[in-house]
């Protein structure tokens, strides 16, 4: 049996370089898929779960514009470790500060990758803003609002979020444009912790009434709002 449930992302612009770190993994028994740049993984991660991204430094090195940002964004959100090939050899590249990473391959998968839990990348950026909204579950009403928002969903705050089950469905009407839309329960957080209580839900579908508004405050469209960091 595998040792990771889900695969590792190898990255390089180089077909032999790409090569040889798809075959460092072998002797593991992980699942990998292989990209010749950051924005292909970031296709991949978008629709799958992944445990972890293996690249070459010279390819994050050499990346500009768009990639960097996305080169930055994949790291930062995946268990990674850098390296550069030598031959057969990969030797992992001591990074500083937040960068830090494994020491070895060895210790990347059984204990980074091991560790994680596998993750989709979000594909909306979220905005930390508040608007009231109410929510409609189990013939129930009750007034809320959103603690962050994206073209994807929103974090609602929700006093009673046991009610809830992953996977429930809820309408949530909001209430500055005045329309209602369908979301699926993906994710909630008690009453009682250090963090607001509520429920993270994804939006079915986007009414043209909803898209109008979220345009407005958002101020980007959906396919230009990815969730990315600053480079």
């Amino acid at each position: 049996m595998p040792l990771l449930d889900h695969p590792i992302i190898v990255i390089s612009v180089s077909d032999d370089t790409r090569a040889a770190l798809a075959a460092s993994l072998h002797a593991f028994d992980v699942e990998i898929v292989t990209c010749a740049t950051f924005l292909e993984a970031e296709d991949l991660a978008l629709k799958s779960l992944y445990c972890g991204i293996l690249v070459d430094l010279p390819s994050i090195v050499k990346a500009k514009g768009e990639e960097k940002i996305v080169a930055c964004s994949l790291t930062g959100f995946f268990p990674t470790l850098r390296v550069r090939v030598m031959g057969t050899m990969l030797i992992p590249m001591t990074m500083p500060g937040a960068a830090k990473q494994e020491n070895s391959l060895n210790d990347f998968i059984n204990r980074a990758c091991y560790n994680f839990t596998a993750r989709q990348l979000r594909a909306h950026h979220r905005h930390v803003i508040g608007i009231s909204v109410a929510t409609r579950f189990a013939e129930s009403e009750t007034r809320a609002f959103t603690l962050d928002i994206s073209w994807g969903g929103a974090f609602i705050v929700d006093f009673n979020p046991e009610r809830f089950s992953i996977g429930d469905e809820l309408t949530v009407f909001f209430q500055e444009p005045g329309c209602e839309i369908t979301a699926t329960v993906c994710w909630k957080q008690s009453w009682g912790l250090r963090h607001a209580p509520g429920i993270g839900v994804h939006f079915r579908e986007i009414t043209p009434c909803l898209s109008e508004f979220l345009l407005r405050l958002l101020k980007h469209a959906k396919d230009h709002d990815r969730d990315r960091l600053v480079a």
